[in-house]
């Protein structure tokens, strides 16, 4: 380039090429004018424009020392031509050594030549698109050498030290391409920026990389053998590979070269499905894994993939994997993987493999076959505890413990990831569980429940505040919901209330009536009658306060206590026959009786003695004793007051009682732990030969003795005679709900009749069909209904 330049300023000695140009002289004045200062002008921007148009102005001629105009013409270009092309030849040279992997040649010029000849050939010579081939044929050359030399280093068949090889193949390329870059900086920068269409030289380097390397089948399946047998090998081994890094660094390049979603990534979902696949088969076949056993596999093998996707794979590439690896393992399992883990999970109450299963089923979604086998499972054993007869005592703790864990379990086992609240079909499905296993026995758990309620009211909160006991309370009219035969259990909570209030049983009135509104606001309107049978209590209270207040001081009538009440609002039907009383007791009873048809005329009073209670003192050997007892038994006792020993008919013909009500009290005097009569012979039993004395032995630690009445225990006929009551009702019920219906709509259909039937009783109990259709017909012969003429599966409803 200097040997260009110096030749072309060089002239020969002997020249015309400056005389031979002729120059112009302006003379518009004078010679002997004087000169003037004129003014420069704007064209003029150097410093002889001022004196050039003195000139002109004084017409003065310029010979020697007047201004020159150069032109040169037919200037050869060719010198220049000469010097770009070596330029050219010297970077073409340059990138050959450069993009040859292990070459040793030595570059002809510097990194600063190569960047300066870049420049010369770009901006100067304005050969850009030439560079620009060249680099791209220099490209192509290089990655074809590079994928014949990645092919020829598979011959030790070491798939996994081959990805290493092929990691240092990408990182001596990509360090290249930087070098590249940096030198012919001025082709990126003027020529690319300046062209539409072109790479630039990254871009460019990696298009081939990847055209001729990475899109060639036998490099990709090199590549993915390598990782299968990495993957095989952590996954047998159950342990880090120590060349994981390998792979590490092959998906850092394969990202840089966006061929990772192609090559790896689709491949390592592929690969996890089938390893687990073929994986699940031999561990449920081969190795006879329990589904709770496999259950626990799964899990702890999605674990391990997903910590070794994480540590590996790209973020993207972590789910996929984890869910390759539990469609492997669960798909086509989940009907045999539910049905035999929910069972032994449950009956465990692992309530974190529970869990387990929860997400594994989520994230499959097969959440709807859990859910099932899950609904199936509470209906069996909520079926199975009710039909239990030999263990019906403890069915509603059975039932109430069952129902607080699988409660349990949807708040910790069955809970929705995103909400992080209990999921809603499993919910839903709880509740219709229980509901359909109550149905495996009508009358008897509602009829239990209400009983179970009593002991409840009766023992108190004891130890417990009030806010536990209220969730006692709550946990139990939770299995009320279940129930259908809802009128049952009112009819024998009904009867334990009265009990409770009559006998002053009650651990707390409160509670009695929050109960009470509680029942009659969420679960059934005629709970209202407990309203009216504290309003008895209260105003019988009153009546008896104002009659002793009548009597003297001392009156042994102010030891009478009497409970008035209205008849329909009490579940106590009219004695036949009762037990005879005392004279002085009946004396007593009478002066009450007139005393209370004094202030109310017209009304009639039957006295029912069975759950009255009185106190008597008792003397004994060691000590005076106060007898807390029923009547009946007071009633006993006081005819030893006349004779040392009594049998049994003696007995019975004082009292005229009932003869099973009789051995139920005598039984409770003599046979029982607290025996203040005894009998001849011995024994448990009540026979009519027995005889009976008093036991002047007696003891007890405490002055106040109470005695316990032995309750009779329902026999099959009180059974049948209850649930005849409860049905008679019902009948009554229906018929009075169907004529309601009829009234309102006139005619209706069959099938309307009877959806309407049911919709309308169902608060009180669900109506077998066919008995919905008895009392239809027994309608139709009392003239309430009559079917139509035209249609018979029509009624009308007769005014």
């Amino acid at each position: 380039m200097t040997d260009a330049l110096f030749a072309l300023l060089s002239l020969p000695a002997k020249s015309k090429g400056f005389t031979a140009y002729q120059y112009t002289v302006v003379d518009e004045g004078s010679a002997t004018s004087r000169p003037n200062k004129t003014p420069r002008l704007d064209a003029d921007s150097d410093p002889g424009s001022a004196s050039r148009s003195r000139d002109r102005v004084k017409g003065k001629s310029v010979e020697k020392d007047g201004p020159l105009t150069v032109q040169i013409h037919d200037f050869v270009a060719g010198v220049l031509d000469r010097a770009y092309d070596n330029s050219l030849a010297r970077l073409r040279m340059c990138l050959s050594i450069m993009l040859t992997k292990g070459s040793k040649d030595l570059l002809p010029t510097t990194y600063e030549g190569v960047y300066d000849d870049c420049r010369v050939v770009v901006c100067a010579g304005t050969k850009g698109a030439i560079l620009y081939d060249i680099l791209a044929m220099q490209l192509d050359r290089s990655c074809c050498n590079l994928r014949h030399e990645l092919e020829k280093t598979t011959e030790d068949g070491d798939s996994i030290e081959w990805l290493n090889h092929f990691v240092e193949v990408c990182q001596w390329f990509e360090g290249q391409i930087m070098l590249v870059r940096a030198l012919l900086a001025y082709l990126d920068r003027v020529h690319v920026l300046k062209t539409t269409g072109l790479l630039n030289i990254h871009d460019l380097a990696f298009t081939s990389f990847r055209r001729h390397v990475l899109d060639y089948t036998n490099i990709i399946d090199l590549i993915q053998a390598g990782v299968r047998d990495w993957l095989s090998w952590e996954r047998n081994k159950g342990t880090e590979n120590p060349r994981r890094e390998y792979v590490q660094d092959l998906v850092t390049h394969l990202v840089r070269h966006n061929a990772y979603s192609i090559i790896f990534e689709r491949f390592v979902g592929e690969q996890t499905l089938a390893y687990y696949s073929e994986e699940a088969e031999n561990k449920i076949h081969q190795c006879g894994f329990t589904p709770e056993r496999f259950l626990e596999h799964t899990a702890r093998r999605v674990s391990e993939e997903r910590a070794r996707a994480l540590g590996v794979f790209q973020l993207t590439t972590v789910n996929l994997v984890e869910h390759a690896a539990r469609r492997g393992l669960l798909e086509g399992r989940l009907d045999w993987l539910a049905s035999g883990a929910i069972e032994p999970l449950m009956k465990a109450k692992d309530t974190d493999q529970l869990n387990t299963a929860y997400t594994e089923f989520s994230a499959i979604e097969g959440l709807n076959i859990l859910c099932r086998e899950f609904k199936i499972y509470v209906q069996n054993i909520v079926a199975n505890i009710i039909k239990d007869t030999e263990h019906e005592d403890m069915m509603i703790e059975r039932l109430l413990e069952f129902k607080a864990f699988c409660e349990g379990a949807l708040q910790t086992a069955f809970v929705d990831p995103q909400t992080k609240q209990p999921n809603r079909e499993f919910s839903y499905a709880l509740t219709d569980a229980f509901a359909y296993g109550f149905k495996a026995r009508k009358n008897k758990p509602a009829e239990l429940i209400a009983k179970h309620l009593d002991r409840l009211m009766r023992r108190g909160q004891r130890d417990t505040s009030d806010v536990e006991f209220e969730q006692l309370l709550d946990s139990v009219l939770g299995l009320y919901r279940y129930t259908d035969d809802k009128d049952v259990f009112r009819t024998f909570y009904h009867r334990a209330l009265s009990r409770r209030l009559l006998l002053e049983r009650s651990a707390s009135d409160d509670f009695e009536k929050a109960m009470l509104k509680k029942l009659k606001e969420d679960y059934d309107p005629e709970f209202g009658m407990g309203d009216h049978m504290f309003t008895d209590l209260a105003l019988s209270r009153d009546l008896l306060y104002e009659y002793r207040n009548r009597l003297p001081e001392g009156a042994s009538q102010r030891n009478l206590s009497v409970m008035v009440l209205q008849r329909s609002y009490w579940p106590f039907a009219a004695r036949k026959k009762d037990v005879d009383l005392p004279l002085w007791m009946q004396s007593e009873l009478a002066a009450y009786v007139a005393f209370y048809k004094s202030k109310h005329q017209g009304r009639k009073l039957d006295w029912d003695h069975s759950i009255g209670t009185a106190t008597l003192k008792a003397r004994f050997s060691s000590a005076t004793k106060e007898l807390t007892v029923s009547l009946y038994q007071a009633v006993v006792l006081l005819l030893f007051n006349e004779s040392v020993e009594l049998g049994y008919k003696q007995i019975l013909e004082a009292t005229r009682m009932d003869e099973g009500e009789l051995k139920r009290t005598l039984q409770s005097l003599a046979c029982a732990k607290k025996k203040v009569l005894r009998k001849r012979p011995a024994g448990k039993d009540i026979d009519e030969t027995d005889v009976f004395y008093f036991n002047s032995e007696f003891t007890d630690l405490g002055v106040k003795v109470h005695i316990n009445s032995i309750q009779a225990k329902e026999t099959p006929e009180e059974s049948t005679r209850t649930q005849s009551h409860i049905d008679s009702d019902r009948k009554h019920y229906l018929d009075a709900a169907i004529v309601r219906i009829m009234k309102a709509k006139k005619e209706l259909t069959y099938e309307q009749l009877k959806t309407q039937t049911i919709e309308s009783v169902k608060s009180h109990f669900v109506p077998e069909v066919n008995v919905i259709k008895q009392r239809i017909a027994g309608l139709v012969e009392q003239e309430y209904l009559r079917r139509d003429e035209d249609d018979m599966n029509k009624y009308i409803y007769v005014a």
